[in-house]
């Protein structure tokens, strides 16, 4: 992420402290609130940050967990899964809705897209977006 607005998490990952619409998107890069960041990102009712997913094949529990923590701040997650559709294991789908998640999958620039729309609305949603 560009240093403009940039606040660091304690583990030095940079942060963006508000939820904002995503601006662009091109190979490996999003653009939101006037900065870029280089790889998957999670957009989530607390901010924006790096995802550490670099293929939907890696999102796992552990890739979760931060959005598995913000779970009671929001009902709808968007999951990006890059170019091309994907299918979420059955465990992780479960480990959703038990934090009371619903979810949708689709291509990175759809759940962008989608996200947009529906945070421009006021409606209660977050994003892990694979980067294309």
């Amino acid at each position: 992420m560009s240093v403009a607005g940039r606040q660091d998490e304690p583990d030095g990952a940079p942060f963006l402290p508000r939820q904002v619409s995503i601006d662009g998107y091109r190979d490996n890069f999003f653009h939101f609130a006037g900065m870029s960041h280089a790889g998957s990102i999670l957009a989530l009712p607390s901010g924006v940050r790096p995802w550490g997913v670099s293929a939907f094949r890696d999102v796992d529990a552990h890739a979760l967990a931060p959005v598995l923590a913000e779970a009671g701040a929001f009902e709808l997650l968007f999951l990006g899964t890059g170019r091309d559709p994907a299918h979420l294991k059955e465990p992780l789908k479960a480990l959703l809705r038990q934090a009371g998640l619903r979810f949708e999958l689709m291509p990175t620039p759809a759940a962008a897209s989608t996200y947009n729309v529906l945070l421009a609305e006021g409606r209660p949603v977050g994003a892990a977006l694979v980067a294309l």
